[in-house]
């Protein structure tokens, strides 16, 4: 923090207080020239007003505030870059990267700095990462019949997935996979969603404008809406059938999709980006890009296995 702001803070602070103090011994003084508990020549409503002076369990309190906020701003950081004679700080401050902030983390936590972000992360650790251990005990089929984990794991998504596959994992038709469904890209087993958590996805269908052109495309959207049972012209059909053949390195020559390669199944009428004649042309002119971001540096594998178990429980209910 600059020298400028550093003044600022200080002269606003300090002399808040000080004007507190001011106006308070200003109150306690009668400098208006009538006795003490002599009428001030007001009434309002039958009430008159009396030169009386501020109760005294009141003062006391006015003085406690003022004296606790001098205190405070000797002990804790708050005159712009003056820290506190406790070099307390809510957290790392100037850090660039995740990385960095690790770092800085487990040295304030070894050394036993005055970091309320540092302490919390060290109580937290000590009070739940035994719990998370005990949870990644068990197969994350089974962890998901566990009412208490299944909990812990929908709070988790919540603070971390719900962003995109919004807070009833039912996803949205820009590109977010309904978790509730059991259409699975990459595979639906435990270990598998866990595998995505920790590693995430990036999912690449390569736009095929430039090479089969807008009758080329018109004839794959024709014959892809077809594999799951949609009506189509039956010309375009036949057409986009030979032209499928370099589709079908990706998703099979029955369209059913590859889980190894994320490429999705074309015949169940489930559609990542919408399954209209006009997003699927749109997808087929110009490629999508699917990026699920990995979790494993910052849930951890232990809290990453108990919201395996959430997702995995959200289609299998029953």
């Amino acid at each position: 923090m600059s020298m400028f702001w550093t003044i600022w803070i200080s002269v606003i602070s300090l002399g808040t207080i000080l004007g507190c103090y001011l106006l308070l011994r200003w109150c306690l003084s009668n400098k208006i020239g009538i006795d003490e508990g002599a009428s001030m020549g007001h009434v309002f409503d039958g009430i008159e007003e009396i030169n009386n002076q501020l109760p005294r369990w009141w003062t006391i309190l006015f003085y406690i505030t003022m004296v606790w906020g001098v205190a405070y701003l000797i002990f804790y950081p708050g005159l712009g870059g003056f820290k506190g004679v406790l070099g307390w700080t809510s957290s790392n401050q100037g850090v660039l990267s995740l990385e960095e902030s690790k770092l800085a983390l487990q040295r304030d936590i070894d050394d036993g700095n005055w970091n309320e972000y540092a302490l919390q992360i060290k109580y937290a650790s000590e009070k739940f990462d035994p719990i998370f251990e005990e949870y990644a005990k068990t197969p994350v089929e089974l962890l998901a019949q566990n009412k208490e984990a299944v909990k812990i794991g929908q709070r988790l998504y919540i603070q971390n997935c719900a962003q995109c596959h919004g807070s009833n994992a039912k996803g949205a038709a820009s590109g977010f996979p309904d978790l509730t469904d059991d259409d699975w890209l990459y595979g639906g087993s435990g270990d598998k969603i866990k595998e995505t958590l920790i590693l995430g996805r990036r999912g690449v269908m390569p736009g095929w404008f430039n090479s089969m052109g807008e009758d080329g495309v018109a004839e794959v959207v024709a014959y892809t809406l077809s594999l799951s049972g949609r009506d189509v012209e039956q010309g375009l059909k036949d057409k986009g059938k030979v032209r499928f053949a370099v589709c079908a390195a990706c998703h099979g020559m029955d369209g059913k999709g590859n889980q190894i390669l994320g490429a999705p199944n074309l015949t169940d009428n489930i559609w990542l980006y919408g399954g209209n004649t006009k997003s699927v042309t749109q997808t087929l002119n110009y490629g999508r890009n699917g990026v699920m971001p990995a979790f494993d540096e910052t849930l951890g594998e232990d809290k990453v296995h108990v919201v395996a178990a959430y997702v995995y429980s959200l289609s299998h209910s029953k």
